[in-house]
């Protein structure tokens, strides 16, 4: 090799997978923080939604999606009859009857918005944790 030469080396290949790496990281935190803010989010009756919550990351896509299996997560956050966010809900009362066998009468339920709620309330932090990860 002359004096002159310059040797290029392609790290292109190690960059590329430690970027991905560090986004799918910081995926897995942002997501585990919302889901956190979620739970402290959700009304408590029996609990059963405030323990349903969880998040699952997409890694070939760069996704996380964060939600609950039960319909009430839906009703939670949308509402229900004259109460529906959109109000689109049913417009007349209606009757159900609840696991203990007790009939009530309802005109619908009040979105509470937890998770739309919970992303807002830790956006700012979710913009830190993605900084912090990809500076490093």
């Amino acid at each position: 090799m002359s004096k002159n030469s310059i040797k290029f080396e392609d790290y292109s290949d190690e960059v590329i997978k430690d970027f991905k790496s560090k986004v799918i990281e910081a995926l897995h935190e942002s997501a585990g923080t919302i889901e956190g803010q979620v739970k402290r989010n959700s009304r408590v009756d029996t609990s059963q939604l405030k323990g349903s919550w969880t998040y699952k990351v997409d890694e070939d896509n760069y996704e996380a999606h964060i939600g609950s299996p039960l319909e009430n997560a839906i009703w939670e956050e949308f509402g229900t009859g004259e109460y529906a966010v959109k109000g689109n809900g049913r417009k007349t009362p209606w009757r159900y009857k609840d696991a203990k066998g007790n009939w009530h009468t309802t005109k619908g339920k009040t979105p509470n918005r937890t998770l739309e709620n919970a992303f807002r309330t830790k956006l700012k932090t979710v913009k830190n944790i993605m900084e912090r990860c990809l500076k490093n």
